[in-house]
């Protein structure tokens, strides 16, 4: 009796004696760890930092294929021999009904997509308004150019790359226009024509194909700024037209002409008067 209780004696010092530094750091940590016992006897967990982990099984180890036929998945990997399922992206498409005609087949087709459709950029009367009452949009004298699609883009209304075949003019907003306004533009409906027109404005049609578009977006890519095309027949009715306000009807030239004419006139006025004030 006397000898088993030396034994355990001599065990627990020799188990004292032998800490070292790791073993200290083991035992902080263990002593950082929230372990209680109540009152019971019982140990009592705290959730922590130091023991966060998931439940049992919840985390299941992916099976690799291709290891050996231990592993249940080998040599074929599952797939079987040949075959379209067996191979890399194999498999038919999800639109594969075995044979038989698909349903998208099957199901009626209306309509077409126009491949020579041209989507115009909207822009409406009253957002000119809007932009003049802000001070960032010019408005045009009577020997001022008329606004174009550049005036436009450079104020802000729209962007360059936007614009892919021309713009239109709409009438929304039409209650809330008062300022005379010349304009240039691709298109014009009749309500926002008449708009135009009605507070003392000016609005002609004038057709940009791609190359004169971008001269007129981006003059300073261009050395020389090429002569703008004349229309392509199929739009020749819609320029030559006066209700459309075209730049090729003879009412519009007519306007055109007549202003051009005034302008030399009264550039020459003021000559003639001084020749006649020297003599």
């Amino acid at each position: 009796m006397m000898a088993a209780r030396a034994l355990a004696a001599g065990v627990r010092s020799c188990s004292t004696f032998s800490l070292t530094t790791t073993s200290m750091r083991y035992l902080s940590v263990a002593a950082s760890t929230t372990n209680t016992n109540n009152n019971n006897g019982e140990i009592i967990t705290f959730l922590g930092l130091n023991n966060l982990s998931d439940n049992p099984g919840a985390i299941k180890k992916k099976r690799r294929v291709g290891r050996g036929i231990g592993s249940s998945k080998g040599k074929t990997s599952g797939r079987g021999h040949k075959g379209q399922k067996s191979r890399a992206g194999g498999g038919p498409g999800p639109l594969f009904e075995g044979g038989q005609t698909p349903f998208y087949k099957r199901i009626p087709k209306r309509g077409f997509t126009n491949v020579h459709k041209e989507d115009m950029v909207p822009l409406n009367v009253g957002t000119l308004q809007d932009y003049v009452d802000m001070g960032r949009l010019r408005v045009p004298g009577p020997d001022d150019p008329a606004l174009t699609m550049k005036d436009f883009v450079d104020a802000g209304i729209t962007k360059n790359n936007s614009i892919q075949f021309g713009m239109k003019l709409l009438s929304k907003g039409k209650d809330r226009l008062t300022t005379a306004l010349k304009i240039d533009i691709s298109r014009a409906s009749s309500t926002a024509i008449q708009a135009v027109e009605s507070v003392g404005g000016e609005i002609t049609t004038v057709h940009y194909n791609r190359l004169a578009l971008r001269a007129l977006l981006k003059p300073h890519k261009f050395d020389i700024i090429p002569k703008r095309a004349r229309p392509p027949p199929n739009l020749m009715a819609y320029y030559t037209n006066y209700e459309k306000r075209g730049y090729l009807s003879p009412q519009i030239q007519l306007r055109d002409l007549k202003k051009k004419l005034e302008i030399d006139s009264t550039e020459s006025t003021p000559s003639s008067q001084t020749s006649n004030n020297n003599e």
